[in-house]
């Protein structure tokens, strides 16, 4: 395929781009992708660290041009331990210490968003061969939160449903706890 702007060169990149809806979609060459700003990263390739700092910069322009910061210098957060600013932690990509998770934790969800595919919470993953009772009351746990959902809105009848559902697993937690003390 060739490049959509010059039409000389085959294209090398292809960039899709989903505004509000609309998707625009453009394949063009290196050197036209240069001269556009649809790559802006250093000549000497493009390193972890860049993409890193790529996804915490979301108020940025994907095509390069920069809509501006929400912050200014005189209101930017900083870290009252470290001193790092959250403008620094966006383009570095890292916090300087432990106190810059509180400092900054009002605008880590949309970061939290982009690099993980909308999700804010991480629950944690437990190997099924070595994760014994902890799935068993994981699955308790969830249906215990259910039930008083269901309590609360009044729906009775899901909520019997629910508890014969913990009553069962229950008795499994209680086999499983009897088999291993043998």
């Amino acid at each position: 395929m060739e490049c959509q702007e010059c039409h000389q060169r085959p294209a090398t990149l292809h960039y899709t781009q989903v505004i509000n809806g609309h998707k625009t979609e453009v394949q063009i060459c290196e050197v036209c992708a240069k001269e556009k700003g649809y790559m802006t990263y250093p000549e000497e390739g493009y390193s972890l660290h860049n993409l890193l700092t790529g996804l915490f910069n979301f108020e940025s322009n994907p095509m390069g041009a920069s809509h501006g910061t929400t912050f200014n210098k005189e209101n930017d957060l900083q870290c009252p331990k470290c001193g790092l600013t959250f403008t620094e932690f966006k383009q570095i990509g890292k916090f300087g210490c432990g106190e810059c998770y509180h400092t900054f934790a009002s605008n880590l969800n949309p970061i939290f968003r982009r690099v993980h595919s909308g999700n804010t919470e991480h629950r944690g993953k437990i190997p099924k061969r070595i994760g014994g009772n902890l799935h068993l009351k994981k699955q308790l746990s969830s249906l215990k939160d259910e039930l008083q959902n269901l309590i609360m809105n009044e729906e009775f009848e899901q909520a019997a449903v629910v508890r014969d559902k913990i009553k069962e697993i229950e008795q499994q937690i209680d086999q499983k706890e009897k088999g291993d003390a043998r």
